[in-house]
């Protein structure tokens, strides 16, 4: 869905937002793209973006939120870290996304078989790497203490931190943020953790926080 102008994007409500997303993988895992055109998209937004949601994921080489929603460009605001962690420049970029340029969806992104998990579940440290590694560790924590018959280095173990560290991303962003949180509890945003498989391309949607002003 391609927003024209400010009067779309105001318009749109975050559910409608994520139903885009949806509809956006439902295509990618069909193989069939409804953006296509480059050119024509660079066409259309040389004057300006209207983006309908911010996407955090993991800097994964499989796992290009444009590609696996189906979205062209200027429909979404993509940010990139190892483990989709989360620190206050991403904080800040989500603010600018959400307050500044009218997006109406924050979604977190893990996936399958993430290297920056395995890295923090195997313990792995390595220059700056051990201190982003080190933001997995409440997950890795929670998980031994709910799931003590788990092997924590065991792909159970690994795909259940990926899951816990999405969900722990959502609750600190609003924990952090006094300007998304605003938002959030006067519905103009919602919040929602996703899970992406890298073996099938199909995105699971985990975690949708909806508030509802109307």
């Amino acid at each position: 869905m391609r927003l024209h102008n400010v009067e779309d994007q105001k318009s749109l409500t975050p559910q409608l937002a994520l139903s885009f997303l949806k509809e956006g993988n439902k295509r990618f895992v069909a193989n069939l793209k409804a953006h296509s055109n480059l050119l024509e998209q660079v066409n259309e937004t040389k004057n300006g973006q209207f983006p309908f949601a911010v996407i955090l994921s993991c800097i994964d080489s499989r796992t290009s939120a444009e590609l696996i929603f189906d979205q062209g460009l200027g429909d979404i605001f993509s940010v990139r870290i190892a483990g989709n962690v989360l620190n206050n420049d991403i904080i800040g970029s989500m603010e600018y996304a959400c307050k500044l340029a009218g997006s109406k969806l924050i979604v977190v992104l893990g996936h399958s078989r993430c290297g920056a998990i395995t890295g923090a579940c195997h313990g792995t440290e390595l220059g700056h790497l051990t201190d982003l590694l080190a933001k997995v560790k409440p997950s890795i924590e929670y998980v031994e203490n709910t799931h003590n018959d788990v092997d924590i280095k065991s792909q159970e173990g690994i795909d259940l931190v990926t899951v816990q560290n999405v969900d722990y991303t959502i609750d600190h962003i609003l924990d952090k943020s006094p300007v998304l949180k605003e938002m959030f509890e006067e519905g103009e945003i919602g919040i929602v953790g996703a899970f992406y498989q890298v073996e099938t391309g199909e995105v699971n949607f985990m975690k949708e926080n909806f508030i509802d002003k109307k």
